[in-house]
């Protein structure tokens, strides 16, 4: 589990691409301290196991499903990486659940500066969309970041200097395509309610109603 508070920038070195699968090494320093072969790294959003470390460098397999999935897709040699260890039992909480399992992609539509912040709009889909929620939190690109507005079709995030400088924030443009994974809390919810998911079916109706959560004070 991660928490969405990147701790540095990697680079990603060499990529090995199969047919339908890739093997990418990327550099480091933070991220690397105790990290051992087998650990977990979330890469720009994405939870990869280490397979090799050496010398400053990790190595990743990334799955066919991965691929399709998020926007590493897109990355080559040279591209920065948001990196962040698996959160310690002893660590401090401060962003949000964050699994590396990415939802979907969402592209740049906007990006626009606001005194001392910057307001990024990005688009995405209804399967992304429903579980955004002004002032909830989402990660992009594994960042934890608190949604400011949702519209049709789109939501923004209102980014502080820090976070930008700290992220690969500060190399996006309009057009780019970045990772999004929603607040898990909205899909259990959605689960135990027995509502349907976009495109998805329900299974056996659940007990726990809306009359039952008022009942007992939710």
């Amino acid at each position: 589990m991660f928490t969405g508070i990147v701790e540095e920038l990697g680079q990603i070195r060499k990529i090995q691409k199969g047919r339908s699968s890739a093997v990418m090494e990327i550099e480091a320093r933070k991220v690397l301290e105790g990290t051992r072969v087998g650990d977990s790294i979330c890469v720009s959003g994405v939870c990869l196991t280490v397979t090799s470390l050496e010398g400053g460098r990790f190595t990743a397999d990334v799955m066919h499903e991965t691929l399709n999935r998020s926007a590493l897709q897109n990355a080559r040699p040279g591209s920065l990486v948001n990196l962040e260890r698996a959160m310690a039992a002893d660590g401090r909480f401060g962003g949000h659940i964050v699994a590396g399992h990415v939802d979907g992609t969402g592209r740049i539509r906007g990006i626009e500066r606001d005194d001392n912040a910057v307001w990024y709009t990005i688009g995405a889909g209804d399967e992304i969309l429903r579980y955004v929620v002004e002032k909830g939190s989402i990660a992009i690109d594994g960042i934890s970041l608190t949604v400011a507005k949702v519209g049709e079709g789109w939501f923004s995030i209102s980014a502080i200097p820090h976070t930008i400088r700290e992220t690969t924030l500060q190399v996006k443009h309009q057009g780019d395509l970045v990772n999004l994974e929603n607040d898990v809390i909205g899909k259990y919810v959605e689960k135990l309610l027995g509502l349907a998911p976009a495109g998805g079916q329900t299974g056996e109706k659940s007990r726990i109603t809306r009359e039952f959560l008022s009942r007992y004070g939710f």
